[in-house]
């Protein structure tokens, strides 16, 4: 039986990509004024003290390791192991923008927040006294909701552990986990968010409803992102698409960014063209007019039999979550208009092999997506080569032979650009060909596998393993027996 999601609330993972925003060189001087003020209000708002304190303070805020705050001693960079690192930009963080710090608003803020302990302590007292375990876990649940709200890592979650400790309700042991992941994610942790993802995979296993069971494939998806398992992440956050209710998590138009970027560098060209080309889910977003009204009207579907033509641009909109049409759920209003148009234009040029728009889109979807995204930043050269390469194996599995120049041409870069490319890819072994210069303007010729002959190279190499594991045993089985004699 399903019951609504509790621990739903905090954090709020926007203020971190907000902090993100704050130290990103990417970013432009609107947004991180935009990301400064939304964090100040945001940590006035939820009286933030913890918060406030690890990004501001004079000398332990994270933030004074690019130039923030007051004070005139510099913080020591952020290493590795630190939380800092997920939260901040890793490469050359910059910010021109100031997080002033306030002694005296902190004070207040501290202030205010020991009199809700208070509170919420003397409602807990009040519990054990005069009514049941239901509302002593109600109390605890307040304290530990309370310290996800401030910003306390640690404390927030040694709350939630104890709360989990002392309830025997599947769901809402499950909800607990996922408020986890969440602070984990907030701040950056890899290793946290692993195990607790591990921790609510065997609670969802043991029993948990439909709903619950959605939400974790949507956090799922998004931790392997995070740690660039974008072939595993990608079927989670394309199958989230219609089911997703989890706005704790993301928007749904950032959910939509992630899948098909995800789809689109790891899945083979048969089921990126039925999961990402022709799913009623992206074609509502990401395809011309005709394509966005059959897909809310349920006339087409996710098949290989489909082939849309996606060559027009959608304008800034916000995303459509397919999930939520006729029902009561109804998106939350933080969900922001976004230019899905070089999204758009990626899927479609790739698919239909117009590599000089597809090189076009992708530097757009850098630019637009990558560079501005916490979990997407720092993977994005990664993700740009990867593309690249995808491309080249795209147009060379047609061709035996293709001149140097022609393709330079099909993908609207410099010939020399095009060989210092596909040489890295071939000294790698990521694509079975070889440029020749020497005669001409160039040529590359592809050396493409025989399937056969190399079936027949392995079964040669593992039958030759065999006899030599043999050989041992039979030379250790004879020594055992002139031990016995």
């Amino acid at each position: 039986m399903s019951s609504d999601p509790q621990y739903a609330k905090w954090p709020q993972l926007p203020l971190a990509q907000q902090v993100f925003a704050l130290t990103n060189p990417y970013a432009s001087r609107t947004s991180q004024q935009l990301a400064a003020k939304n964090l100040q209000d945001a940590i006035t708002e939820h009286k933030m003290a913890p918060f406030y304190k690890y990004l501001a303070h004079p000398t332990e805020g994270i933030l004074n390791a690019v130039g923030e705050g007051s004070s005139s001693v510099p913080g020591k960079p952020p290493s590795r192991k630190s939380s800092a690192v997920g939260m901040i930009t890793t490469k050359n963080p910059t910010s021109s923008i100031n997080l002033a710090w306030d002694e005296a608003l902190y004070q207040q803020l501290q202030a205010d927040n020991e009199k809700e302990l208070q509170e919420f302590q003397k409602e807990e007292d009040e519990a054990v006294e005069n009514a049941g375990e239901f509302e002593i876990q109600a109390a605890r649940g307040k304290r530990a909701d309370f310290w996800a709200r401030v910003g306390d890592k640690e404390k927030a979650i040694a709350a939630y552990e104890d709360v989990f400790e002392k309830t025997g309700v599947l769901g809402t042991k499950i909800d607990i986990v996922l408020a986890i992941i969440r602070m984990g994610l907030f701040y950056g942790d890899k290793q946290l968010v692993k195990k607790q993802v591990t921790r609510a995979k065997a609670l969802v296993e043991g029993g948990g409803d439909w709903d619950r069971r959605n939400r974790l494939k949507a956090y799922e998806g998004l931790y392997l992102l995070t740690v660039r398992s974008y072939n595993l992440g990608a079927p989670l956050l394309l199958d989230s698409l219609s089911t997703f209710t989890s706005y704790e998590l993301c928007t749904y138009s950032n959910l939509v960014v992630y899948a098909v970027l995800a789809g689109s560098v790891s899945l083979k060209r048969v089921d990126f063209k039925s999961k990402v080309v022709d799913a009623p889910e992206t074609k509502a977003i990401l395809g011309d007019g005709e394509d966005k009204l059959l897909a809310l009207s349920g006339a087409i579907s996710a098949g290989p039999g489909v082939d849309a033509d996606m060559q027009g641009a959608p304008s800034t909109k916000a995303a459509v979550n397919l999930t939520t049409l006729g029902s009561s759920t109804e998106q939350p209003e933080a969900e922001m208009s976004v230019d899905f148009a070089a999204l758009a234009q990626l899927v479609s040029s790739l698919y239909n092999g117009r590599y000089k728009l597809f090189f076009q889109a992708l530097a757009l979807v850098e630019e637009q997506f990558l560079t501005q995204d916490r979990y997407l930043h720092e993977h994005k050269n990664w993700f740009v080569r990867e593309m690249r390469l995808r491309g080249y194996q795209q147009l060379l599995q047609s061709y035996r032979v293709v001149g140097l120049d022609s393709m330079a041409n099909d993908f609207g870069v410099t010939v020399d650009f095009l060989d210092r490319d596909l040489a890295k890819f071939i000294a790698a072994g990521r694509i079975p060909c070889t440029i020749d210069r020497v005669n001409g303007k160039g040529v590359i010729e592809t050396n493409r596998p025989d399937d056969k002959n190399k079936q027949y190279q392995d079964v040669v190499r593992q039958g030759d393993q065999l006899i030599t594991k043999l050989q041992k045993y039979g030379q250790a089985v004879r020594l055992r027996g002139s031990e016995r004699a």
